[in-house]
């Protein structure tokens, strides 16, 4: 087992038009004022970015972020990954019964020098600290999407 690859799947449940998430969604500018562990989105050009996140683990991550897919229709954002970590991350909104359903698909390789050489030790917490911030996530897109 490779112990700095990670998958993760996390799924919201949002009281809000699917069309509207996905216009939030493909702002990655706009997410440190709903996110609050996404510190910093530049933007490079219309497809690229530079993040640097934190949650509640004393370490930030960096990387870049490339547009690799954008379908509307579909509901869906994908991008690609390189820095701290590596790999790629999907959006997928959906009609629900009372709004939509957000699906959040991640694979990534982590190869920041420090949760390297945590892996095995550290791979419990550093779960945990992903599912608090999209948790925090949730919650956050959920308030914004409440003001606006």
């Amino acid at each position: 087992m490779d112990w700095t690859h990670y998958r993760f799947r996390t799924l919201w449940s949002l009281p809000a038009p699917p069309a509207t998430v996905y216009q939030v969604l493909e702002r990655p500018e706009d997410y440190p004022r709903w996110w609050p562990q996404v510190r910093e989105v530049h933007r490079v050009d219309d497809t690229t970015g530079l993040i640097r996140i934190r949650s509640l683990l004393p370490y930030d991550m960096t990387f870049t972020v490339r547009e690799a897919s954008r379908d509307p229709a579909a509901g869906v954002l994908e991008v690609r990954m390189s820095g701290d970590i590596e790999g790629r991350a999907r959006w997928t909104v959906a009609p629900a019964e009372r709004g939509c359903r957000v699906r959040y698909d991640q694979v990534v390789d982590v190869r920041k020098p420090l949760l390297r050489r945590f892996a095995v030790p550290g791979r419990p917490v550093f779960r945990l600290n992903h599912r608090l911030m999209m948790r925090s996530g949730r919650r956050g897109l959920r308030a914004y999407l409440a003001a606006v």
